[in-house]
């Protein structure tokens, strides 16, 4: 799927918009037991809010800021402008994944609806290549 280029930050951890925006974020959900903040770890997923390991929002590595909605939900959003679709490699985008492309204000109630979302897709049973 090809569009529009979501903006890179350099420095997703630094004082700044991103790192603020998403300090807002991981704040609006301290008081939830089941999410786990971001923490020390290094690569893919280290820069992520999760419920049962489950990633639902995240700074990625160019530090664009993604959630992960239904599918559905995502291309909508695409089509609205409000994002576009995340691909950790050129050419892969993966289809429940967005990158944010429009103002800050809209992280937290977007990692919200990822939230939620979260738990609908734990009731489901587990995609064939998770199992070991």
């Amino acid at each position: 799927m090809r569009g529009k280029r979501a903006p890179r930050v350099r420095n997703p951890t630094a004082r700044g918009m991103t790192g603020d925006a998403f300090a807002a974020v991981i704040a609006a959900f301290a008081a939830d037991r089941q999410v786990t903040p971001p923490g020390e770890d290094k690569g893919f997923g280290s820069g992520a809010l999760k419920v049962k390991g489950r990633i639902f929002a995240m700074i990625s590595s160019k530090g664009q800021f993604v959630v992960r909605l239904r599918a559905d939900r995502v291309s909508e959003l695409i089509r609205a402008g409000h994002g576009v679709a995340f691909a950790p490699r050129p050419g892969r985008p993966m289809k429940e994944w967005l990158v944010v492309t429009t103002s800050d204000q809209t992280w937290v109630p977007l990692a919200r609806e990822a939230r939620r979302f979260i738990d609908e897709r734990g009731n489901r049973q587990p995609h064939p290549r998770s199992t070991a």
